[in-house]
């Protein structure tokens, strides 16, 4: 079985968000590595860790070396009785995006117009500059499912992780089409998706958040 849960919320998605509403650019600085969970994803991932335990914790944990993957699952293992076995594997990290890193649309839309046009004509086929489109991460995510369905078979095994691995676990797992994932996001902010064989029993589940106050 395979568990993935998104990270909490990060500072990244708040700083996006507000420039979604507003309609205005935004370009974060700083590595896309490093953006840390806000107070409210910290709240989340202990939200998270606390359906973990009811529903007996993950054998092995997968887990996304960026910060926010870290905080979400630190904070998770917290309220679990037991702490599994944890690999960190950079092949679980968020989609990069080249020289786009850290801008939202109207950004792109500035600065490389062309590339934005590129972007809405095909946004699950289209890969930024010096970055990765959608079949790339699901290059990646595959082998890692690879490895684990060799390594770890008859486990119950927790990828914590970003939307975009989320996602392209969907597509390998399930085979959903990539021109067809588009209809599952967004992922939410410490949600929960599982998998037994190739059959998704629950997705982007976030019942256990209802909570949570902002």
């Amino acid at each position: 079985m395979i568990t993935a849960v998104r990270h909490g919320q990060s500072e990244s998605n708040v700083a996006y968000a507000r420039a979604q509403a507003s309609g205005t650019a935004v370009v974060l600085t700083g590595a896309d590595e490093d953006v840390p969970l806000t107070p409210l994803g910290r709240r989340q991932a202990s939200a998270l860790g606390r359906r973990l335990a009811r529903e007996r914790g993950p054998d092995v944990v997968w887990c996304s070396p960026y910060r926010r993957a870290v905080q979400t699952w630190e904070l998770a293992a917290a309220e679990l009785s037991a702490v599994p076995e944890v690999r960190f594997d950079a092949r679980l990290g968020d989609r990069l995006m080249g020289e786009l890193a850290g801008m939202n649309l109207a950004a792109i839309m500035r600065r490389f117009p062309e590339e934005a046009r590129s972007l809405l004509r095909a946004e699950y086929g289209y890969r930024p500059p010096g970055g990765e489109c959608f079949s790339d991460v699901a290059d990646r995510v595959r082998a890692v499912v690879g490895d684990m369905r060799a390594g770890y078979a008859g486990r119950r095994v927790l990828v914590v992780a970003h939307d975009a691995v989320v996602l392209m676990l969907k597509h390998v797992i399930e085979g959903v089409a990539l021109d067809s994932v588009a209809a599952f996001a967004p992922v939410t902010n410490a949600s929960v998706s599982v998998w037994r064989g190739s059959r998704a029993e629950i997705f982007n589940d976030d019942g256990h958040l209802r909570d949570i106050s902002l």
